[in-house]
């Protein structure tokens, strides 16, 4: 199991009562997500942020990493690949709480594309469900063949409220991702809100960052600001 660890940024108040975890894309790295946070600092003053660097160096980019291998040729790839990331990930998640002395429900999980897939998959098979999970221009990774395995941990107490995000112009993972990953949560009882970013591509755009900030200090039972 990879150790991962990334750049941080501590809370504004200086007392972290949440933590907000970024999973980059593919070929990216920590540093490409971690500025968000200082975009939502306004609205979440008591959470801290961390964006992990993935376990594998990416070899479509030099400084890039991977939270597995893609060849797009292997349909079942990314259900291995998930698979095969989420112990360091589950470990990483575990060791920050700990870090902040915060509890398991104190958690929220934002990702982008091949980090959207990460947090899908290990978010809602978290033993105690995360505050909330948003997820950007990504999709819900399922068994091969679209197998019945739940996207849930069987048994669950609770799921997390999931807000999905996404360019209506993505070229990289087309917008019926959304859709299908909607359908499919909520083929199994799991909300799901969900925004499209007008005339976007694989990116995220001011309206969806709004979106996904509002959504996290909503999960984290926080007053609505005054000026959103």
């Amino acid at each position: 199991m990879a150790i991962i660890d990334g750049p941080r940024l501590a809370a504004r108040s200086g007392n972290a009562r949440q933590l907000v975890v970024f999973l980059h894309g593919y070929g990216a790295n920590g540093n490409d997500l971690i500025d968000i946070g200082r975009e939502w600092q306004r609205w979440l003053p008591y959470a801290a942020f961390v964006s992990p660097h993935a376990p594998e160096p990416c070899p479509a980019s030099g400084m890039g990493r991977q939270w597995f291998a893609l060849t797009f040729r292997d349909p079942d790839e990314r259900w291995r690949g998930v698979n095969h990331a989420a112990p360091s990930l589950e470990a990483f998640l575990d060791a920050e709480l700990q870090r902040h002395g915060l509890t398991p429900d104190r958690l929220a999980l934002v990702g982008f594309s091949q980090g959207t897939m990460m947090a899908l998959h290990v978010g809602l098979r978290r033993r105690v469900a995360p505050a909330a999970i948003v997820g950007y221009s990504g999709i819900l990774v399922v068994p091969p063949g679209g197998g019945a395995e739940p996207a849930s941990r069987p048994g669950a107490a609770a799921v997390p409220p999931i807000l999905l995000v996404h360019g209506e112009a993505d070229e990289v993972i087309p917008v019926d991702g959304l859709f299908f990953s909607a359908e499919r949560l909520a083929g199994e009882g799991l909300g799901v809100q969900w925004h499209l970013s007008p005339h976007i591509g694989h990116g995220i755009d001011g309206g969806g960052l709004r979106h996904g900030g509002l959504f996290l200090t909503s999960s984290f039972g926080l007053p609505f600001p005054e000026q959103a």
